[in-house]
């Protein structure tokens, strides 16, 4: 059974009644951890999509970016996204089962929201109910205000990003310290680390635009300091 078939059987037990603690507790372990990942981007995503009440294109074509759909599966990964479309269960329902799930594992919650960013931004507009659910969502994922913010500068271009909000440090921090930062975000970045939180390999491309970021705001930082 491909994955995506999987995925199609949670969702449907969801819509047929079955609780979201149910399902997703039978979704705790590899390799079904992969399939409640990919529940939990398409579930929000698609709760996102009716934030601004537009699917658009380049949204749809941002999801295949994270998901690479074998033809045979590309019904399959629809019925799935209409299904979490049209469920009455509201997003914060889902957020919240989400972060049961992996609330050990922030860093999973980090990189599912950032699959939410990618997606929002595909079309170069960041809407303000997309703002607000995207900053609700983190709230309840119980992300730092401090990480949030650095997430939102790699992502929203309506300003040159901060080097230090991109890092999530401050400028009154030593170069040092700085250092360990960036260290640890590459370190948690690379697709070897990903896999081990039991995420699908589609999701470890989410990371390439993530670590570019990230190595160029130490870059910026460094040489500021190397030249001051």
């Amino acid at each position: 059974m491909s994955i995506w078939s999987r995925i199609t059987a949670a969702i449907a037990a969801l819509t047929q009644g079955e609780g979201l603690a149910e399902v997703f507790d039978r979704l705790r372990t590899p390799p079904e951890r992969s399939v409640a990942f990919t529940i939990a981007v398409i579930a929000l995503g698609a709760k996102m999509a009716k934030a601004d009440g537009v699917v658009t294109r380049d949204e749809v074509t941002a999801f295949r970016e994270v998901f690479q759909i074998a033809r045979e599966d590309e019904d399959n990964a629809a019925r799935v996204f209409n299904m979490a479309r049209t469920d009455v269960a509201g997003y914060q329902e889902y957020a919240a089962r989400i972060h049961d799930m992996f609330q050990h594992d922030p860093t999973t919650l980090w990189d599912l929201l950032e699959g939410l960013f990618h997606i929002a931004l595909a079309d170069g507009v960041y809407h303000p109910d997309e703002a607000a659910f995207l900053e609700d969502v983190s709230q309840i994922f119980g992300l730092p205000r401090h990480e949030f913010r650095a997430m939102r500068a790699r992502y929203v271009p309506d300003a040159a990003p901060d080097p230090h909000t991109v890092l999530g440090v401050t400028p009154d921090m030593e170069i040092t310290e700085i250092r360990n930062v960036w260290r640890r975000l590459v370190r948690e970045t690379h697709p070897d680390a990903m896999l081990a939180r039991g995420l699908p390999e589609e999701a470890i491309r989410l990371a390439e635009k993530r670590l570019i970021a990230i190595n160029r705001a130490w870059d910026e930082i460094n040489g500021c300091a190397a030249r001051g």
